[in-house]
């Protein structure tokens, strides 16, 4: 016996009940880590990472940290030991493109101990922190650093996050250049059908079903912004010699017809060798000798104020079976109602995942 409509759609939940709590506890752990020493200046840090080097973002006993090599970078360049509190945890394997975390200095004198000097400039900071990280594995860097108020803290300040999911599908081997940069997919993938499921769990809803065990959220109600799937270009590209000649002819016929010149392909001309085959032994059209065929790739983007443990993951493993005729549109909004993280699909590796960005409204 099939269920009315209201049964199968996804439940609404009230947005405030959920933030105001949030808020709550926000302000409380803000107040305990603010600084009470007007001489100690507060850095924000914008970081980025290879993430398969680190044993996670937070520090652990005996594993290399994103936070531990920072720390050590920091204590080098100033010479006393400091903390650092990031903006979002990343579990061990997942990249960051800018994760942000702030860090309390208080500029000493080498020469003279005991004299406070002047804090840094924001940029001597980010040259200094990056010479002895550079000296170190290299596989971390600060790309941006700001001043801040005492009060401001990189966690609780956020607005919004955003995450990218690399996912590649094709039948040919991951590249050596991608190996644990993305998820491979051997099955082809329904593009169309990824960003049907998407329009199910975007919005404001319970997400048991995303929340993976040891979660410490209070509440598993978020607000999902964006989820969003597109075909993207393979990475690293390379554009091959018909490429080259087609973009070559594009530009003179622009200059000719005096058109604005289109320069980037569309995506079939970049991805979609497997579906070019003719009768020649099967070959594709543009497959040479010792020339790799390209996969193709997608991106999956998820932007939400705050995310429950394993989330992303969680919701690109169930994109990938909608992908592959594993799972219908229907499923997935069963797998939401059923408010059990059993209910969904096995979660998307950790390689895959990006921290794309970070928003503040800075003062």
């Amino acid at each position: 016996m099939t269920g009315s409509p209201t049964e199968s759609r996804p439940s609404k939940i009230l947005k405030t009940q959920d933030h105001n709590d949030q808020d709550k506890e926000d302000k409380q752990l803000q107040d305990l880590s603010m600084s009470k020493n007007p001489r100690i200046q507060r850095y924000l840090a914008a970081i980025e990472y290879i993430g398969t080097r680190f044993s996670g973002s937070q520090e652990q006993p005996n594993c290399r940290t994103v936070v531990g090599v920072l720390e050590e970078a920091f204590h080098k360049f100033i010479g006393q030991p400091v903390s650092i509190f990031c903006s979002s945890r990343t579990d061990a394997g997942v990249h960051a493109l800018s994760n942000v975390c702030h860090v309390d200095v208080e500029r000493i004198s080498k020469r003279k101990p005991g004299e406070v000097l002047p804090p840094h400039e924001p940029a001597v900071v980010r040259r200094a922190v990056n010479h002895f990280l550079q000296k170190n594995e290299g596989d971390i860097s600060v790309i941006d650093v700001r001043c801040v108020p005492n009060d401001f803290h990189a966690r609780f300040k956020a607005q919004e996050r955003t995450y990218f999911y690399r996912l590649v599908s094709g039948s040919e081997p991951l590249s050596t250049f991608e190996k644990e940069r993305a998820w491979h997919v051997p099955e082809k993938l329904d593009l169309y059908a990824m960003q049907e499921a998407c329009k199910v769990l975007v919005g404001h809803h319970d997400f048991s079903s995303f929340r993976a065990a040891g979660c410490q959220a209070n509440s598993p109600i978020r607000t999902l912004d964006e989820l969003h799937v597109c075909e993207v270009p393979a990475t690293p590209y390379f554009p091959s010699i018909t490429e080259r000649e087609q973009n070559n002819s594009s530009l003179k016929d622009s200059l000719t017809c005096s058109v604005k010149p289109e320069v980037g392909l569309p995506i079939n001309s970049f991805s979609n060798t497997e579906d070019m085959v003719d009768t020649n032994n099967g070959k594709s059209n543009l497959e040479e000798f010792g020339i790799r065929r390209r996969h193709r790739s997608y991106m999956v983007t998820a932007r939400a104020r705050s995310f429950l443990y394993h989330q992303v993951r969680l919701l690109v493993g169930v994109l990938k079976c909608v992908a592959t005729g594993e799972l219908m549109t229907s499923d997935v909004e069963r797998i939401l109602n059923a408010k059990t993280v059993t209910a969904a699909s096995p979660m998307a590796p950790a390689c895959g995942l990006y921290l794309g960005r970070v928003k503040y409204d800075l003062p």
